[in-house]
């Protein structure tokens, strides 16, 4: 992994979370846009490796061996000390946390930035302080630290554009049974909480209105979201229940992605998949819950969002602390199959 010392080289330390992760793309790409020749490896969990391989400005992803949450001082340590053979010119930190700026301290990076965050001001010499009415956006403070401080960042951020595996796409969509008829990815979970997921009977509305049009369904999400699917399935007329294909916990990563990527349209919770589908430019509709789309956006010109606007929200809590959970019960099925139905006429025209 040797390379002229004349490239600037920089470690990434990445984020922790599938939607972070694809938004941090973004930051790649300044990078390369001020550095043309610059080599950029990814120090990230192990599960993000096919993201990342999905991205052509990251040269390798490292995986990091410590778990989420763990400090582990003396791995972190030896991991430092391997790193050190690599001699980066420069490391950005993505996460806030103290334990995420050990590694590019131990690995002697002589130029270390991120934002302030949890007491790790000796561990860190481009410090910035983050001003968050001027940057409201995740994927602008990821963009930032391209930059100097301060910086006026560009109109236009670049956005992430996941790269897709023609042959493994097509493979998985004949896998599934998904070739013959047009199909709408459904993305019905959520890691971060209830709060954030749409309710199963609107989803199956949505799914039940597709499948009389003679499309196909495809209920996406990861082992965790199998019973959410298999609800939605169970709220299905016998006969739609056929069209109804859940691959909920039977893909790996980089098979949803490819498998994403061909779906005709997308309905989606605010969760890593929704980041996802952007990224791959789907049609798609996004329903927003206890987060907001002031923060992290779908980054796509080929998407609409639908959020209720109530009293109590946004709250940004994982489960809803009123117990109601009114911004997601009250926004009905037929308001997400509009929006849709009008982004599909806006594609076709």
């Amino acid at each position: 992994m040797a390379a002229d010392r004349d490239v600037k080289k920089i470690l990434i330390v990445g984020p922790s979370w599938v939607g972070d992760m694809v938004m941090a793309q973004a930051l790649f790409i300044a990078l390369k846009q001020k550095h043309p020749s610059c080599i950029i490896d990814v120090l990230a969990p192990e599960w993000s490796l096919p993201i990342l391989e999905r991205m052509p400005e990251v040269r390798a992803g490292i995986v990091m061996p410590v778990g989420h949450g763990k400090l582990d001082l003396s791995l972190r340590q030896r991991l430092g000390q391997q790193l050190a053979r690599e001699h980066y010119q420069q490391a950005i930190l993505l996460p806030n946390s103290f334990k995420s700026a050990l590694v590019p301290f131990f690995a002697e990076i002589p130029e270390r930035t991120g934002w302030r965050g949890e007491m790790r001001y000796f561990l860190l010499n481009d410090i910035r302080l983050l001003n968050k009415k001027r940057y409201p956006l995740m994927v602008q403070r990821f963009v930032a630290l391209a930059y100097k401080p301060g910086a006026e960042l560009p109109q236009h951020l670049p956005r992430p554009s996941l790269q897709v595996d023609e042959a493994n796409a097509q493979a998985v969509v004949a896998k599934f049974g998904l070739a013959d008829k047009p199909f709408l990815a459904l993305c019905p979970g959520a890691e971060f909480g209830p709060a954030k997921r749409w309710p199963e009977q609107h989803y199956a509305a949505v799914a039940q209105q597709f499948i009389q049009r003679g499309w196909r369904v495809a209920l996406f999400g990861s082992a965790n979201d199998v019973a959410v699917a298999e609800t939605i399935q169970g709220l299905l007329s016998a006969e739609a229940r056929q069209h109804c294909i859940s691959v909920a916990g039977q893909t790996s990563l980089a098979e949803a992605v490819d498998l994403l990527a061909k779906a005709s349209a997308v309905v989606s919770n605010d969760s890593g998949l929704m980041h996802i589908a952007a990224a791959l430019a789907r049609p798609m509709v996004v329903v927003y819950g206890s987060t907001s789309p002031g923060f992290t956006p779908p980054l796509s010109d080929n998407v609409r969002v639908e959020q209720l606007a109530v009293d109590c929200g946004p709250c940004f809590k994982r489960e809803c602390p009123l117990g109601h959970l009114k911004c997601l019960q009250d926004l009905a099925a037929s308001r997400v199959i509009n929006s849709l139905d009008q982004l599909l006429r806006s594609n076709e025209s």
